[in-house]
């Protein structure tokens, strides 16, 4: 049995512990913002936040979040209001094919949440994530201008 908090409302569910949590937030919470990318956490396409903390969901089995809080892209709007990252995303238009782009918000998110004022080399440290279509300008861009809004 898997309890945890996903987007301020608690979960219980009857999956195997080492299901990766990945696929438990899709298949049985019905969350579909978080992607699949790659299965082994280098790519970020399923980053969500733990307790606070940016993580890759792919790798993660269930049971390491036993009573944790987990955030996906579906829970950071409060209210149908945008957080100050998704609206730099779309003023900046970071999206291409817009499949890494919920694992990059997560990321960026947890770095705003650590480092208010990032530089560089801070989100160079803490978005590893890869986009395809090679946004990172519009990312940098995006980053700074979130972090001044």
């Amino acid at each position: 049995m898997a309890r945890f908090v996903v987007n301020g409302k608690p979960v219980q569910l009857d999956v195997e512990p080492g299901t990766p949590l990945l696929w438990v937030l899709r298949e049985q919470v019905g969350l579909t913002g978080t992607k699949y990318g790659c299965g082994v956490a280098q790519c970020g396409a399923c980053t969500v936040h733990i307790d606070g903390q940016a993580a890759r969901s792919c790798a993660m089995p269930v049971s390491a979040v036993e009573g944790k809080r987990i955030t996906t892209i579906e829970g950071l709007a409060q209210g149908g209001k945008l957080t100050k990252v998704q609206q730099a995303w779309l003023d900046h238009d970071v999206p291409q094919c817009g499949y890494c782009q919920a694992g990059m918000i997560m990321a960026v998110s947890a770095l705003l949440q650590e480092k208010p004022k990032p530089t560089d080399a801070d989100i160079n440290a803490a978005v590893t994530n890869i986009c395809r279509c090679g946004t990172f300008q519009q990312v940098r861009e995006a980053i700074h201008a979130a972090a001044k809004a």
